[in-house]
């Protein structure tokens, strides 16, 4: 059954990457990408906590345009890595639920904005 909560989305996804990442690879490219997604993932999941917290309208979508930021981040990575063959189910799957973050970050943005 699909999650509707989007902070505990945003958790899984981000721990999904760091499972799909705990391999140290060999190659430079690899490692650096690896690298740039947890922290892209991360970033966006403590991003929204921090908007959960907002004083202003202004505020949290600040903090939730960090977050859409960093999502797109990650969907850039893992086409890249899916580019140079780092193709399996676990990344193609994780594009398809990053997709989809994206999608309800911006509607929260453009609800808030029509509220104000």
């Amino acid at each position: 059954m699909k999650k509707y909560n989007i902070e505990d989305r945003l958790i899984e996804f981000a721990g999904e990457v760091i499972l799909l990442t705990k391999t140290p690879s060999k190659d430079y490219a690899q490692d650096y990408l690896n690298k740039q997604l947890i922290r892209s993932s991360t970033s966006s999941a403590l991003n929204f906590a921090e908007s959960q917290g907002s004083l202003s309208n202004k505020d949290y979508v600040n903090k939730v345009s960090i977050c859409l930021k960093e999502l797109k981040e990650c969907l850039v990575n893992l086409k890249i890595q899916q580019y140079i063959g780092t193709s399996n189910t676990v990344i193609k799957s994780l594009q398809t639920e990053n997709v989809e973050l994206i999608k309800i970050a911006r509607t929260l943005i453009k609800n808030r904005l029509n509220k104000a």
